[in-house]
């Protein structure tokens, strides 16, 4: 399906419109930090984050670049040195960059490579914003700023007046290209640098307009030094640009494309035309302000409000839109799965495995039209590879496990979110179900052992196969519920509703946890419920053992009851911070993090855990999550350089704070509900792109009054411990009363429980 663009026009329309009426949003961007996590390193990670300039989910962000290229902690708070403004498309540290080109204003000598253009630069002279970077630069005297489109910027150098004044391009290594064209006063190149999940044919076209008289433009590679010439090849080239007079304000251009050098031309006229650099910096803070504003909260303190529109930036930048319009504003992409330009949308830049528990959630309350259109990009990939996207950056990538796709199409189309091809994405989660495919992350490794055994062995050489089992059960799941929805044949479903089950496969009766299997039906041993690794994945079981996302009442019984159940989720944060990192050799930064915050064994700075603190609403003691909800969220979020407590991963563990922020948490996508903590806001007012309003109040709500005493939806008394996404959509009115004490009767029913497939 072809689509006409009308991004640029609806902002334009929304800002008249705000005008007209007296309603100018707020300035929300002012509360955002976008140097939130980038304290951080391999041994500990505070967030692995990078400040990523850019408008929401933009192809390209820029960041301030402190490391070498190649580097993946691309910017680190502790950095004393910035070598340049760089082009990124890098999704996380671990998985690295691509398409990637740095600019780097520099005066006095002819300088280029990374080690001599490096300037010592300090916070104090630092802006950081999602719409704005600056920084002075103090071995040059140079002053930099830049200011994003979705697909272009605009950079303004300020020199000094006593210097020769240059610009230095770097194209980047593993390939890479520039040309000068001086009747155009551009210059024009391409980036083939990559991580891997590129076709042979990818490259990175950059357009660069330089703003001012140019006097040279002369030629580097990295390893022959400079050349006087306007075009060079090359394994790591660049140029440098020499402007005439000294002491002025330098405003240079720049778009790319996947697609072209016409391509970026066409995004540069359409994002960029004839705006200034403040023209340009304030629509991108409009950008940036139609979003954060469909979120008001009151209430709790600035720095509260500080760290939720921190989180909620980084829940709005990934996935990636891959895609780009053509002359006729038609969407158009370059597929890093094949290599060939093809109508439609695409997204990447985004690990499943992460982000189905809280981030696509988000997406079907607050997003569905994007939602929509993330889908119609799977059926992309799907008819482009072959298979599902697990990990793409920006094709598929060897990294984590599961089939989580399934989760973030199920949880879609059961929500009601439609205008894509559900029948082709069926076909595909099924096709998941039976092997793998070249990259070990597509479909499921060891789906052979699972399909035939109910599990994936230990003693087989698949790794994390115990992590595997229960992820592939939940996604069984998923593909029962969509089977549902869609009709399919009553063999098919017992499939997979059997299929589900099979979790109980791994459950030791004699410790109550999760245990990896061996083939020949008999546990793992020696067993240590506090070894990292092995058969589970960057966790240990008492991390592991909760993912059964739906079928927690199926849990239940298997331990015994709820009193076993809850005792068990106690010993987790009760005890001492104990690991066995054996299986690595060292304490991975994930062990380091969990030990470090006080918490006990709960691992809230990596993923798998990071539900089970709802879980207590299944089990009769609701008071219990309220407590823990908001112990991590008032301990381990801050928006600071050190402000996560662990790996923030395309804004989950960010969405995992603004949905508990709220009062609610996506247990288990796939399913309708929401499961209640304790909302950290006086009031929150969600705009729903139906035109609906929802507002949730929690009155009486403080530092000390965290536990709910009564809840009311619509004026009624609510005793469930869950909402159902029809009623957020519909709007209305959800209300907290709060105390400072248990409320040990409310909640504690059958009837309040959520979900769990084992009652359906």
């Amino acid at each position: 399906m072809v689509k006409k663009h009308l991004g640029f026009l609806t902002l334009a329309l929304a800002m008249l419109v705000n005008i007209a009426i007296g309603k100018e949003k707020e300035d929300l961007v002012q509360l955002v930090n976008p140097l939130m996590g980038t304290m951080s390193d391999f041994s500990l990670s505070n967030g692995n984050t990078y400040p990523a300039i850019a408008t929401p989910w933009g192809m390209n962000f820029w960041t301030p670049q402190t490391s070498e290229n190649g580097n993946g902690w691309t910017y680190s708070y502790s950095a004393k040195t910035i070598q340049g403004l760089k082009q990124t498309h890098q999704p996380s540290p671990w998985i690295n960059d691509y398409g990637a080109f740095s600019l780097m204003p520099v005066s006095g000598e002819e300088v280029y490579s990374q080690k001599d253009r490096a300037s010592w630069f300090s916070h104090k002279a630092e802006i950081a914003k999602p719409n704005y970077y600056k920084v002075y630069l103090a071995d040059h005297d140079v002053t930099a700023e830049l200011t994003p489109t979705e697909r272009c910027a605009q950079f303004r150098f300020t020199y000094p007046e006593d210097q020769s004044n240059y610009l230095v391009i770097d194209a980047y290594h593993k390939g890479s290209y520039v040309k000068y064209i001086p009747e155009e006063n551009k210059i024009i190149g391409y980036a083939k640098n990559n991580s891997g999940g590129v076709p042979d044919n990818f490259k990175n076209y950059f357009v660069i307009y330089l703003g001012s008289d140019v006097e040279e433009v002369k030629m580097w590679d990295v390893e022959k030094g400079l050349k006087e010439t306007h075009e060079l090849e090359g394994e790591n080239v660049g140029a440098l640009v020499k402007f005439k007079t000294p002491g002025q304000k330098v405003n240079v251009k720049v778009g790319s494309s996947f697609i072209s050098y016409e391509q970026a031309e066409i995004s540069i006229k359409r994002e960029l035309a004839n705006d200034t650099f403040e023209q340009t910096k304030e629509k991108a803070s409009m950008a940036w302000n139609n979003e954060l504003n469909r979120i008001k909260i009151q209430g709790g303190t600035l720095q509260q409000q500080e760290t939720f529109y921190s989180t909620l930036y980084r829940v709005l930048l990934f996935p990636r839109k891959f895609y780009e319009y053509n002359e006729n504003d038609e969407i158009i992409h370059y597929s890093p799965y094949n290599g060939e330009v093809l109508p439609g949308y695409m997204f990447t830049d985004n690990g499943f495995w992460d982000t189905f528990r809280a981030v696509f959630p988000f997406f079907t309350v607050m997003y569905q039209e994007l939602d929509a259109q993330i889908m119609e990009g799977l059926v992309n990939t799907y008819k482009e590879s072959g298979w599902l996207p697990e990990w793409a950056s920006p094709g598929h990538r060897d990294c984590m496990i599961g089939s989580n796709s399934a989760s973030l199409i199920t949880d879609a189309y059961i929500k009601g979110i439609r205008g894509y091809d559900i029948e082709t994405l069926y076909e595909a989660m099924v096709k998941n179900t039976t092997g793998h495919g070249p990259e070990k992350s597509v479909g499921r490794y060891g789906a052979e052992y699972y399909n035939k055994l109910g599990y994936v062995p230990y003693d087989v050489d698949i790794h994390e196969n115990a992590a595997r089992t229960l992820e592939y059960a939940y996604a069984d799941y998923c593909i029962y519920a969509l089977g549902e929805e869609l009709g399919k044949p009553k063999k098919t479903q017992k499939l997979f509703a059997q299929r589900s089950q099979n979790y109980k496969n791994l459950y030791d009766p004699e410790t109550k946890w999760m245990r990896g299997k061996n083939e020949d039906g008999t546990f793992q041993s020696p067993f240590n419920p506090l070894k990292w690794g092995d058969a589970f994945t960057e966790g240990n079981s008492m991390h592991y053992t909760w993912s059964v996302f739906h079928d927690v009442e199926g849990l239940i019984n298997l331990m015994g009851g709820e009193d076993e159940f809850t005792g068990k989720m106690d010993e987790v944060f009760n005890m001492p911070p104990k690991y066995d990192c054996s299986y690595y050799g060292f304490p991975i930064h994930e062990i380091r993090e969990m030990q470090i915050a006080d918490m006990g064994n709960y691992a809230h700075g990596n993923q798998p855990i990071q539900h089970m603190i709802y879980l207590y609403n299944y089990a009769g003691q609701p008071w219990k999550a309220q407590q823990r909800v908001r112990e991590v969220m008032d301990k381990l979020y801050f928006a600071t350089p050190d402000g996560y407590c662990g790996d923030e991963d395309n804004g989950q563990t960010s969405a995992w704070y603004v949905f508990s922020a709220m009062g609610f948490y996506p247990v288990a996508p796939g399913t309708t509900q929401y499961v209640f903590g304790s909302p950290l806001f006086e009031k929150v007012e969600l705009t729903l792109e139906n035109g609906n309003t929802f507002e949730i109040e929690a009155q009486g709500n403080s530092k000390e009054n965290i536990y709910v005493d009564q809840i009311r939806l619509n004026g009624q008394v609510y005793d469930k411990n869950f909402i159902e996404h029809d009623d957020i959509m519909n709007g209305g009115k959800l209300q907290f009363k709060m105390i400072d004490t248990p409320n040990k009767e409310r909640g504690t029913s059958e009837e309040s429980k959520p979900f769990s497939f084992s009652t359906k």
